[in-house]
């Protein structure tokens, strides 16, 4: 009796899922690895977040599918002073903004939206800077609070902002998800209604997709959004079903239940691979995995016990075990396919001897006890960090050195070694936008150890900052990579890290699906992608 009931359940819900969609509509189903941290980019640092907002909003510029290139978005079109500090941007007329129960309209996009899209991050007295959380990462982390000089409008569509400096990146970092630009007038109007939190839980945007549906661990819809600027989406609905196991991913797969997988499980690929229903998408990741030491702990502020540890772990090991092949070992902070990365480094040997006469020198003879912090999640850089950590303290042991392995639900994992709590944590980054100083500023800066920023090693080396600061402003290509050439080499004789692997990005997807392009960002775009029916 009771099956019977839930079929007859399941058939109404079928029902009433056919009817919200519309008969004949196209969804498209994309198996997300977790829950977005919240609806606002602007104070999020990871890929999971940034895939749950992307749908929703847009930005000044962008990124073109699939590639590195600026395209114009909110802005058509801009002009930059010969001085390389002045940016016009000139706004696109007739853009629309979502609408949903508690907010309609009633004007278009306009210069006053993206003049708070930048103060809601930057000026501490705007009533939205501590909304949801005043740890704008991103915006502090690549320096924005003391490089803008101003921003103002100059008409309803013109925008104006003035650097204290020339920046090279500064184009490209507006395309960022941070820079998603939101509605004033909606947030005008929640705080005036006493709840401006709602900005970021009930989003609306710009964007091709507008949020339907949120269920924390479980789902968030999306419908396209009829009035989107650049023209209806190709697919109806989009599904993102939220689903932490890599291989439940991949069996939602193969039964066609999602159309697109991230992250996979390296011991999975040959099935995948075999399946015809599938096609396995890959390209090098712009991305790095690492081992942060906490430079302002002891003994982790000695040179010689970092260094002592990046010798005792076996890297090979490590990528024989876990990345089976989708990944390269990382000797520099920056993935080779960066015209900076220095090859001419050489990594430091596995070599247990060197590391126990080195921890000796160092007044360790007999080793320490230290926590490892393991990530609870797969990311792009890191197929399975908990496993890792075991081998890791394995290879420590040997030498000495007791590590207890730790690890908190993703969203606590960050925010705790943002604040410094661990002695040594796992971590990793993948590319922003193509640019160095995205790696070199934004994860080992000293401005990224302030106010629980990304530079969780918490180290500040003078040597190493006048060179990365030196190229922000250095606008000849050639002189910029020689720059973060030399950055890297103090890197690694200051070993801030253990860096692990750059991974190949890797995404499965079914055949039915025309168009998915991977970005080198490691972001998923559904714009512009279609399903055959």
């Amino acid at each position: 009796m009771k099956a019977l009931n839930y079929r007859k359940h399941f058939a109404i819900a079928a029902l009433a899922l056919a009817a919200a969609t519309g008969v004949g509509a196209k969804t498209l189903v994309f198996c997300s690895e977790g829950s977005p941290e919240n609806f606002y980019p602007g104070v999020n640092t990871t890929g999971t977040s940034f895939d749950g907002n992307e749908p929703i909003y847009n930005r000044l510029v962008d990124f073109e599918r699939g590639g590195t290139k600026v395209i114009p978005s909110l802005a058509e079109k801009w002009e930059i002073s010969p001085d390389g500090k002045t940016y016009t941007f000139h706004l696109r007329k007739g853009v629309k903004w979502h609408s949903h129960r508690a907010f309609k309209p009633t004007r278009d996009m306009n210069a006053d939206d993206i003049i708070f899209g930048f103060e809601r991050q930057w000026k501490e007295d705007n009533p939205y800077f501590k909304v949801t959380s005043s740890n704008h990462s991103y915006f502090n982390d690549m320096g924005m609070p003391k490089l803008i000089k101003s921003v103002t409008k100059e008409g309803d569509y013109i925008v104006k902002i003035v650097l204290d400096r020339a920046e090279g990146p500064f184009l490209s970092n507006l395309a960022m998800p941070y820079a998603a630009i939101q509605s004033k007038e909606y947030a005008d109007a929640m705080l005036k209604a006493g709840t401006p939190e709602k900005i970021d839980q009930e989003p609306i945007g710009t964007g091709p997709f507008f949020l339907v549906q949120y269920q924390k661990d479980a789902v968030i819809r999306y419908k396209a959004f009829p009035q989107y600027w650049g023209g209806k989406a190709k697919i109806d609905d989009l599904v993102y079903s939220i689903t932490p196991d890599a291989s439940v991913r991949w069996a939602k797969l193969q039964k066609g239940e999602c159309h697109v997988m991230p992250y996979p499980n390296p011991a999975d690929l040959d099935a995948i691979r075999k399946d015809p229903k599938v096609t396995v998408l890959e390209q090098p990741g712009l991305n790095v995995g690492y081992l942060a030491y906490n430079t302002m702990k002891k003994p982790f502020d000695d040179v010689r016990v970092r260094k002592a540890v990046n010798m005792a772990i076996n890297k090979k090991a490590i990528l024989d075990a876990v990345y089976l092949g989708t990944g390269v070992a990382a000797k520099n902070p920056l993935p080779p396919s960066m015209s900076a990365y220095n090859d001419a480094i050489k990594d430091d040997p596995y070599d247990p001897d060197a590391a126990k006469k080195l921890l000796a020198t160092a007044g360790l003879p007999n080793g320490f006890e230290t926590d490892l912090w393991a990530m609870p999640v797969q990311r792009p850089y890191n197929p399975n960090a908990k496993r890792i950590a075991e081998l890791m303290q394995a290879d420590l042991a040997k030498v000495g050195i007791k590590a207890e392995i730790k690890s908190f639900e993703w969203g606590e994992y960050r925010k705790r070694m943002q604040a410094g709590e661990h002695q040594m944590g796992m971590l990793g980054w993948t590319g922003d936008n193509g640019d160095p100083d995205n790696f070199l500023a934004v994860l080992l800066g000293c401005e990224a150890t302030k106010n629980n920023g990304s530079n969780v090693a918490k180290w500040c080396h003078q040597p190493f900052e006048d060179l990365i600061q030196k190229g922000k402003t250095e606008a000849r290509p050639a002189e910029r990579d020689k720059l973060y050439k030399q950055a890297q080499v103090i890197f690694k004789d200051q070993a801030p890290w253990f860096t692990i692997a750059h991974a190949v990005q890797l995404k499965p997807v079914r055949k039915e699906v025309i168009d998915f392009k991977l970005s080198p960002f490691g972001r998923h775009t559904f714009y512009g992608v279609d399903i055959k029916e």
